[in-house]
């Protein structure tokens, strides 16, 4: 029989995000970022490729992206509402850390694969901010995907995309828990 690990199950079965407008000061220090992201970093990456890296953003960082996300929602034709939505994030956050989906030439990782890879770091790296006492929540929002935000905003080539960008602080306000999957409307036995 296997040795459990009760604490980290029964931390997975009670995890919760946070929401990104809830978090505040304090944020992790820079020795505490790259412990979670050495958590994060551990995430089965498919033939050892690392088809992804990490963009750690400050305060002002994520102000600086206020100006652009209003250029680019004007260039989209978003109107105000959509607009301010994509602004809001980088308005009220303190630290965010956007996972890059790196896609690598492989022969033998399939590009999807790749990306489920991208998507698996952003769920390590939110259950590791989390299992570390911070506040964290993983968002996207329309600029995420935006070629002209990506590109101009974060760097990104055009092999590169955003997986999701989780946002990490202090928890201001616990928020209720949601409903959660019934089992038996997702699982099938065989």
């Amino acid at each position: 029989m296997p040795t459990a690990n009760k604490e980290a199950l029964d931390f997975l079965l009670s995890r919760r995000s946070r929401p990104a407008k809830t978090l505040g000061l304090p944020i992790p220090n820079r020795d505490q970022v790259e412990r979670i992201l050495t958590a994060a970093a551990r995430t089965p990456d498919h033939g050892k490729l690392e088809p992804w890296r990490f963009i750690v953003m400050g305060k002002d960082k994520l102000t600086s992206l206020i100006p652009l996300v209003d250029e680019r929602g004007a260039a989209l034709g978003h109107d105000a509402e959509k607009t301010q939505k994509g602004k809001n994030q980088f308005m009220d956050g303190q630290l965010a850390i956007a996972v890059i989906e790196v896609q690598k030439p492989s022969d033998k990782i399939p590009a999807i694969e790749q990306t489920y890879s991208a998507g698996a770091v952003c769920l390590a790296l939110l259950n590791a901010a989390l299992a570390s006492g911070w506040g964290a929540n993983w968002l996207s929002g329309w600029p995420s995907h935006d070629r002209g935000f990506v590109e101009h905003g974060l760097g990104l080539s055009d092999t590169e995309r955003v997986a999701g960008i989780i946002y990490l602080g202090t928890e201001s306000a616990t928020p209720p828990d949601r409903p959660r999957p019934d089992l038996e409307k997702i699982v099938t036995w065989l």
